[in-house]
Formats: C-alpha cells, sequence, structure tokens
C-alpha cells in the first residue's frame, strides 16, 4: 500500500528548472516537488506521495491525518523521500 503524508511547506525553490520545496513532517524535513501544484506556497499544508506533492489540504486535517497514522503506529515506519544530497535546510 501506498501512503500520502501530510506536511508542511516551510522553504520554496527553484531546481532544475522545477518549482520545488522543504517540507515539514512533525520535524523531518525533506525536499519535494511542487510541480503538481503550482499555487502551494510557504505555510501551505501538502500531501506528499513519493516525493510530489499531490493535493493540499488545511492544517486541521493534516493534523487528523498525523492522529490516525500515530493511532496506528504508523509513524515510525513511513518511508518519507530521502533526498541523495542531503536535506537543505
Amino acid at each position: 500500500m501506498c501512503l500520502g503524508v501530510p506536511g508542511k511547506v516551510v522553504e520554496v525553490f527553484e531546481e532544475d528548472g522545477l518549482r520545488m520545496g522543504l517540507v515539514d513532517f512533525g520535524g523531518i524535513k525533506r525536499k519535494a516537488c511542487l510541480a503538481y501544484e503550482p499555487d502551494v506556497d510557504v505555510g501551505s499544508y501538502v500531501v506528499i506521495h513519493v516525493g510530489f506533492a499531490i493535493s493540499v489540504v488545511d492544517e486541521e486535517e493534516a493534523r487528523r491525518a498525523y492522529e490516525l497514522l500515530a493511532e496506528m503506529g504508523n509513524l515510525e515506519g513511513i518511508d518519507l523521500p530521502q533526498d541523495p544530497e542531503g536535506v537543505r535546510e
């Protein structure tokens, strides 16, 4: 099963001609492609799936998703997208 994980966009930048963002997943930050959600800006909450923002959610929806994942005990096992060159901070 594939899982999209909500996170908060904390930085927006361009990389190799693509609109990218640094997304905070409750303290863990990863790069993600924002090309599919061009209106996303810093402070927006997005659902990330395999390194791509696939939808925008509000803060309440993101919080509910984290609560459900925590209840299921799945937060530890989530395979968040990795940045092979290191995370931008």
